[in-house]
């Protein structure tokens, strides 16, 4: 991501990731378009009560179902578009892509094409600073082969594919509306338990659920009546052609999201008339430590280093902030090695 020029004062910010190589080794805002013969289509509607949507959609709608299910889970808001048909997905996608204080979004469509134009949107608000991530199934007939393909169509670190597929995306549903209410960017998915639904379409066993996830699909389960997320991931799997495990984890875009707007916002607020002196640099990045240091202290980051501040050689009204941090990796995996004397 590179960081677009434009005219109007404010504050900008791009991010890039590597992986470490080593020797030894509150509830959030949800986005929904959907196909409904209810309410006005390519209208946006701001939903805060399940009795909201169905007063407007009609009890009976899927929308209505997926609004449900979004609070249910953890949404603290649902901003609703209902389109009659595929045709207004593109436009329904503009409308929320326009919308302050998304962090996700997703759709009824288990066409990719339509996944990809939803990918596309959520890329582009992100890039201009409203970042959200894509919730996305795919059918109900595809295979773990078929899973994986699709993941590859969309490779991106901002869209979620889950397993196994859902024609009606309730499961989509679901596990926007768990990852909505959670709090701590840093804290994995993994075992969360999604509300509202009882079963799914397939049942995995472990080499397929090792095999959805290095094919960047996130897999659920359904143990004992209950319906939870077995590992959060994202399609990033490449960056070109190369295969790219940086972006795998879906914390790590999370934090992302976390981290950024943070430092954004708070330099926003209190460097918006400023002069681009050597004192109000001093004071911006003191700003940006205090900032880095809270989410340490919250153990959303594990490090910070190379904080700088100066005047950009060529524009002496711009001021470049650079930083470096680690993302706070979640507990995936807990390994036992009994030593057993008889």
């Amino acid at each position: 991501m590179s960081i677009t020029t434009h005219e109007r004062p404010g504050v900008y910010s791009d991010y890039d990731a590597s992986t470490v190589i080593s020797t030894s080794g509150g509830g959030q805002t949800a986005g929904l378009v959907a196909v409904c013969a209810g309410g006005e289509a390519g209208t946006l509607y701001v939903i805060n009560r399940y009795e909201e949507a169905a007063t407007a959609f009609g009890q009976e709608e899927n929308l209505t179902e997926l609004v449900r299910l979004l609070l249910l889970n953890g949404a603290a808001q649902v901003r609703a578009v209902p389109v009659t048909d595929e045709s207004g997905y593109d436009a329904a996608f503009s409308l929320l892509a326009a919308e302050e204080n998304v962090a996700l979004v997703l759709c009824d469509s288990t066409d990719v094409t339509v996944q990809q134009k939803l990918r596309d949107s959520v890329c582009s608000a992100s890039e201009a600073r409203r970042e959200r991530i894509a919730v996305v199934c795919g059918g109900t007939e595809e295979s773990v082969e078929d899973l994986i393909q699709r993941a590859g169509q969309l490779n991106s670190e901002r869209v979620v594919l889950l397993a196994p597929g859902d024609d009606g995306c309730l499961l989509a549903a679901a596990v926007a509306g768990a990852i909505a209410g959670e709090s701590d960017a840093a804290l994995p998915l993994s075992g969360a338990e999604l509300k509202g639904v009882s079963q799914t379409q397939a049942q995995y066993d472990d080499s397929e659920i090792d095999t959805l996830v290095r094919g960047g699909v996130t897999p659920l389960e359904r143990v004992g009546g209950v319906v939870s997320v077995v590992r959060g991931i994202t399609t990033r799997t490449k960056t070109g052609e190369v295969s790219d495990a940086t972006w795998r984890e879906l914390t790590t875009i999370r934090i992302v999201d976390d981290v950024i707007p943070t430092i954004r916002n708070a330099l926003r607020a209190k460097f918006q008339r400023s002069k681009n002196t050597e004192q109000t640099r001093g004071a911006i990045r003191s700003q940006v430590i205090l900032e880095l240091e809270n989410k340490l202290s919250r153990e959303i980051i594990t490090g910070y280093e190379n904080v700088t501040v100066q005047a950009d050689a060529e524009n002496p009204t711009v001021c470049l902030v650079e930083f470096s941090f680690t993302v706070a990796h979640g507990l995936n995996q807990i390994w036992l090695s009994a030593h057993i004397t008889v």
